[in-house]
């Protein structure tokens, strides 16, 4: 019986974490470049039941202790384009392909931006961000691409942080702000000429973007960029950086307020679960132990 009493607290912790994230998701709806966040559970290790008899063991059966939340993980996909006019706004869209070791040919991607392979391995699909700087050098990597400029001509994200070059420096505009043009690789054009002027945007392609860690402030960070395989762009990369639009957030509101009833529902079922424990015990103590 107690041990019933742990399994539906385990569950009830667990789905106060999933609706927990659900609801961080809708609050997020309408924040640039947000990516939404899916709670991933897991059951804890089968207990193998055996019972005793003469000094010997007989196998009864696995029996389930329950289920945890083990990670949330960030769902990468692409959000819709909505333009601004705004010069300093800027949003990517990529669609970066990696080749299958088996075949040679490009992974296929699903909905969710995975590729299972056939011997069950899960390869996730490269993503693009903006490449910023915080106070402390560190390089930190973002999809909100609503840029502002400051007194000494450094571009700055909506997170304060410096936006950083294409060779990892921080991008400084020398030429006038009001004619800023940017073209789809993110080079800064000469405004006389219209030809690139030599800076450009700095923006990372994270091969591996399971291994990126959230800080909040829609930022992320790199707890091992090796791992992780970070590198600047290239001309060859299939992406294109609109200027004058800003990236929306991708969370499916539909999906995930379906996903807070439920977690709400099964808060519900375990904690009558509970109660019935409760009351169990209160008549083996009350009652029972009286006769």
């Amino acid at each position: 019986m107690i041990r019933g009493l742990y399994t539906a607290a385990a569950g009830m912790v667990t789905q106060q974490r999933r609706h927990d994230t659900a609801t961080q998701n809708i609050a997020n709806l309408n924040t640039t470049g947000y990516k939404q966040v899916n709670t991933v559970t897991h059951a804890f290790p089968d207990v193998l039941i055996s019972a005793m008899s003469g000094g010997t063991a007989k196998q009864v059966g696995r029996l389930n202790t329950g289920v945890f939340a083990e990670q949330a993980v960030s769902q990468y996909l692409q959000g819709d384009l909505i333009e601004s006019g705004k010069p300093f706004d800027f949003a990517l869209s990529d669609d970066l392909r990696l080749p299958d070791p088996a075949t040679g040919a490009d992974m296929l991607f699903d909905g969710s931006g995975k590729h299972v392979s056939e011997d069950g391995e899960v390869t996730y699909k490269p993503q693009a961000f903006f490449t910023v700087q915080d106070n402390e050098g560190n390089n930190l990597y973002t999809r909100n691409g609503s840029f502002t400029v400051n007194a000494s001509g450094e571009v700055l994200s909506s997170g304060g942080f410096r936006v950083l070059d294409a060779a990892g420096n921080p991008l400084v505009l020398t030429e006038p702000m009001d004619n800023l043009a940017v073209d789809g690789q993110g080079n800064l054009l000469d405004p006389a000429t219209g030809l690139p002027s030599g800076a450009k945007v700095g923006i990372s392609i994270v091969t591996r973007p399971q291994e990126l860690v959230r800080d909040g402030n829609g930022v992320f960070h790199a707890d091992n960029a090796d791992a992780a395989e970070i590198r600047f762009a290239e001309d060859g990369d299939n992406l294109l950086l609109r200027q004058g639009y800003i990236e929306g957030s991708n969370v499916d509101a539909t999906q995930v307020t379906v996903d807070m009833n439920a977690a709400y529902r099964a808060y519900e079922a375990n904690q009558k679960v509970i109660q019935f424990y409760d009351t169990s015990l209160q008549k083996a103590v009350n009652e029972v132990g009286r006769v």
